[in-house]
């Protein structure tokens, strides 16, 4: 598995503490990705459309032999698999897999843009993702990730929701 992915996970219906342990689970269950480092959940205010309830999110970096947009396919199907249906653009939803950076690549298409176009915009990934990669940049960036967090408002609306423990991703399934 030679590839290294970072992917956020939110949600913001029904049990949503079971829906992200349900999708780590499913991409746990793929042969060709493994699970590396996952971070702390992050209770977060809706951006966008905000007349809905507050998300949970967390990032979490995999290795993987899949292709780029084999990765997205899968992500695809777990949040099919778990029943999200895409009514509303920011809307509410069961959950959602979003791959923000592969390798250090740059993919632009119209059904995949990595990295992920609004991530350095939002605190809701910013401080997840930096927790478990402190020294993280954009491909061809010559800052890091942690630079642009200052410049991001809204902040004070991501609040820790579980810590994680220490013995990282499957520290999470540990009641």
């Amino acid at each position: 598995m030679k590839n290294r992915a970072l992917l956020a996970l939110g949600t913001n219906m029904g049990n949503r503490y079971e829906n992200l342990m349900d999708a780590i689970t499913l991409l746990h269950k793929h042969s060709q990705v493994e699970l590396e480092h996952s971070s702390s959940i992050y209770e977060t205010d809706p951006v966008g459309y905000t007349n809905q309830d507050p998300f949970l999110n967390m990032v979490i970096e995999i290795k993987t032999a899949l292709k780029p947009f084999e990765l997205l396919d899968c992500c695809l199907q777990i949040e099919k698999n778990l029943g999200r249906k895409r009514i509303v653009r920011w809307g509410p939803r069961i959950i959602d897999l979003d791959i923000l950076l592969y390798n250090q690549e740059n993919i632009e298409s119209e059904k995949l843009v990595v990295p992920h176009p609004r991530m350095h915009e939002r605190a809701f990934v910013l401080i997840p993702l930096l927790e478990i990669s402190p020294n993280e940049r954009l491909p061809r960036a010559d800052y890091l990730l942690r630079e642009t967090l200052d410049e991001i408002s809204d902040r004070e609306g991501v609040r820790i929701w579980k810590l994680k423990n220490g013995e990282d991703v499957f520290a999470l399934f540990a009641n």
